[in-house]
């Protein structure tokens, strides 16, 4: 299972979060999750992959399509 933040949320799920955090006095973070199944990769694939990952700053993950 892989977890990301939320980007699609409606005018109406925002307004509901921010009224919680007002209410909480506390920041929300809403992440979406998805059933994804690793792909198997070689250790040159991997070693590009951290490569990238470094150059970029952000993390990368191998999935079956």
């Amino acid at each position: 299972m892989i977890c990301s933040l939320s980007t699609k949320l409606d005018e109406k799920a925002l307004g509901e979060i921010k009224s919680l955090e007002e209410k909480m006095g506390k920041t929300l973070l809403a992440f979406s999750c998805h059933e994804l199944k690793p792909q198997k990769i070689s250790e040159a694939d991997l070693a590009s992959i951290q490569s990238l990952e470094g150059k970029l700053g952000i993390s990368l993950v191998a999935v079956e399509g």
